[in-house]
């Protein structure tokens, strides 16, 4: 059925002079198929509707596609290594601290390779912050429905992990924390703002409330909001992912995500008493300061963060939230008018419910889990920039 499409949809753009092959088949047929299925990929948070085509058409017209930059050492020094971007990317740390309630001079980040990376950097930093305090490392306290990306971090980094239940619609519970908390040992705390599968969010002023019944216990607060820290910026939500609101030391969030960078990246931003309290490596060639734990940072990356943000902004990135957070709740609505059964946490775009036949998850792109408390079988949907009212139409009309 694929191949047939992907015929049609070829023979159509090679009459009208709208295509040009790579030469390769097996290559050719794979775009094709990709660029007709992209507008109805509905299951995974990825904004498919990104805004860098005028961005490589520069990159190639000024031979950048042939200058090989490397992003190494701190972006936040007024002295950067040279053969890099940061000077840029240090601009995009610059336009981000006040949307995460940084403030200006207690504030250092980084562009990452992805949400991963800034989880990676978040767990790291809050060990070596926590064990330069006290002598002792920490224990890792994270949700049992947050992303399998910090189990395996702190599996890497030889942390042990307490895995704290949470509620059936995937938020950490308080008391289940309280239970599970080992005051002997520093707490590093990872905060799920946006689960994987049912886009859940901690509540992090009631589990800071279990915290301060602990004042004789050193703490750090890492965020993992790889999607949610993308949106909520730019709406009414926006204390959810403050700094100064939450009382979190670091946060992550992905690029490829909500702001339709078309590869892996993302953001970490920490306070800057985390990062000076971190082990150094004294590199001559990048200014004696290499605390982060990547040696090479990609250095196109932040130039596309820099280039989206002087292109799309501030008010049309509110926009686009608000559109997608209106876009939820009517996908909710209308799945509830026909009856079929569906759930939403507060704040999300993630609308999980009753998994529909195999046929229209495959056309979807559908996300596929698993819960007894909802009936079994489920999916979901991310609601993001391409899902429109029109197209969420479309596929309610298919489940009917």
């Amino acid at each position: 059925m694929k191949k047939v499409l992907f015929l049609a949809v070829l023979g159509i753009l090679t009459l009208c002079g709208c295509t040009k092959g790579s030469g390769f088949q097996k290559l050719d047929e794979w775009t094709e198929i990709w660029k007709t299925g992209q507008q109805t990929y509905f299951g995974y948070p990825a904004n498919q509707e990104s805004e860098l085509q005028d961005f490589y058409e520069w990159y190639v017209s000024t031979g950048m596609d042939r200058v090989n930059l490397n992003n190494a050492g701190d972006p936040m020094t007024d002295d950067p290594w040279n053969m890099s971007t940061q000077a840029f990317e240090k601009e995009v740390i610059e336009f981000f601290t006040p949307l995460y309630g940084f403030d200006k001079d207690d504030v250092w980040g980084i562009v990452t390779h992805s949400g991963t990376d800034g989880n990676n950097h978040g767990i790291y930093f809050g060990a070596n912050d926590l064990y330069n305090k006290t002598g002792k490392l920490p224990i890792v306290y994270v949700s049992d429905e947050a992303h399998y990306s910090n189990m395996r971090l702190c599996d890497l980094q030889n942390l042990e992990v307490k895995l704290i239940k949470s509620d059936p619609m995937g938020r950490m519970i308080p008391e289940e924390l309280e239970k599970a908390l080992d005051t002997t040992k520093p707490a590093l705390m990872v905060y799920a703002m946006g689960s994987t599968f049912k886009g859940a969010i901690d509540d992090m002023q009631a589990l800071n409330a279990v915290l301060d019944k602990h004042p004789e216990m050193a703490i750090y607060r890492h965020v993992d909001a790889a999607l949610f820290g993308g949106y909520l910026p730019f709406t009414e939500y926006r204390k959810m992912v403050s700094s100064k609101e939450q009382h979190f030391e670091s946060i992550a969030i992905s690029g490829h995500k909500f702001f339709g960078i078309d590869s892996p990246s993302g953001l970490f931003l920490c306070t800057r008493k985390v990062y000076d309290n971190q082990n150094n490596y004294n590199v001559t060639y990048l200014n004696d300061n290499m605390k982060m734990i990547n040696c090479s940072r990609d250095a196109v990356q932040p130039l596309k963060f820099w280039w989206l943000i002087q292109k799309v902004g501030y008010d049309k990135w509110s926009e686009q939230a608000n559109g997608m957070i209106e876009c939820t709740a009517y996908l909710e609505q209308e799945l509830t008018k026909i009856g079929w059964p569906c759930w939403r946490n507060e704040y999300s775009n993630t609308v999980f419910f009753k998994r529909p036949a195999p046929e229209i998850c495959s056309k979807y792109n559908l996300a596929l889990g698993y819960d007894e408390h909802f009936g079994g079988e489920l999916a979901h949907i991310v609601v993001m920039q391409h899902v429109t009212k029109a197209k969420i139409d479309g596929f309610i009309q298919e489940l009917q």
